[in-house]
């Protein structure tokens, strides 16, 4: 009897190991398909202030929280579902699928470097027309948070497809669940952030009074630093995406070049190589993106947007 309890205590502990080594494995795969889809969760960051900017303050929090909760369900609900069931039916299309995403992210790079670059009319709303309701605000934030969680998602995928099915769901949930709580925390520390400063701002300490002072008058330069960061990686990360495909896909003359100038910086850099090697692949990487996307830019402008513009001055005559 003292021998089979022995056993089979042995035998919870192996598989008590094997859950947490389990566990560990999912945590590794959640986290390393994290960080491939940092370029979309940079410019998702950066562009979900930008719903509540002008709102009073009590309405920020509450509207974060129901686009947050729109994010997961689409993760969760729709996104989810559709990709664990294209890379176990249809496998062959994640590449091409992967690189559309990838020359999306190059396209709204690109278009957000266009728009800085040209000179453009603004167009002044009244107040009531800038501040829609907020049923509007939060449907149109949960539409656009579509797109780049499917982007962040199918990029998640790609790298834990070699996994099994059911780890492909638990790691995606995951991923799915984190990097929603990420970057909708984020987006209520920085909306709130000017508030906080205020606070401190008119408390009787100088340095806590100065240093209040210096939140309200950083928040504009973070978010127009986390623009920029956000702009830069997708470019950088839409053009991985892309030369990484055109090589799966047999044509390899572009990854080629890249590899042997990363190789090449870093055997001339000794002990910096690794970094070097890394900052060329990178560059590279963004200047594809850049040309990938400023391309995309100009045929839609060529096409898509120049009938808009006919159709508007057309329905403005009449």
């Amino acid at each position: 009897m003292a021998g089979g309890l022995v056993a089979l205590l042995d035998d919870v502990a192996v598989l008590a190991r094997a859950a947490a080594a389990s566990i560990d494995d999912i945590g590794a795969a959640a986290g390393r398909a994290s960080m491939k889809a940092a370029g979309v969760v940079v410019d998702d960051t950066a562009v979900t202030p930008q719903y509540v900017h002008g709102l009073n303050a009590e309405r920020e929090l509450p509207i974060i929280r129901k686009i947050a909760l729109g994010s997961l369900r689409n993760k969760l609900l729709i996104i989810l579902p559709a990709v664990l069931l294209l890379s176990e039916f249809l496998p062959f299309l994640l590449t091409p699928i992967l690189m559309i995403g990838g020359a999306y992210l190059c396209y709204e790079g690109a278009e957000k470097i266009w728009h800085r670059l040209r000179p453009h009319e603004e167009s002044h709303a009244t107040v009531e027309d800038a501040l829609p309701d907020e049923k509007t605000i939060v449907s149109g934030a949960v539409r656009t948070d579509f797109i780049l969680s499917a982007e962040i998602m199918v990029i998640s995928l790609n790298e834990v497809v070699d996994q099994g099915f059911w780890s492909r769901a638990v790691i995606l949930a995951v991923v799915a669940l984190g990097i929603t709580v990420l970057v909708y925390g984020v987006v209520g520390l920085i909306v709130k952030m000017d508030d906080v400063g205020l606070h401190l701002s008119q408390r009787p300490s100088k340095g806590v009074a100065r240093f209040g002072r210096g939140l309200v008058k950083g928040m504009p330069k973070l978010l127009s630093a986390l623009t920029v960061v956000g702009t830069a990686a997708m470019l950088w990360v839409g053009g991985h995406i892309l030369l990484i495909g055109t090589d799966e896909l047999g044509l390899t003359f572009l990854y080629d070049v890249v590899h042997h100038l990363e190789e090449a910086a870093a055997e001339a850099t000794g002990a910096l190589g690794s970094v070097v090697g890394w900052l060329v692949n990178t560059l590279g990487s963004a200047i594809l993106g850049l040309a990938v996307g400023a391309l995309v830019v100009l045929v839609m402008t060529l096409t898509l947007h120049r009938r808009r513009a006919e159709s508007a001055s057309g329905s403005g005559a009449h």
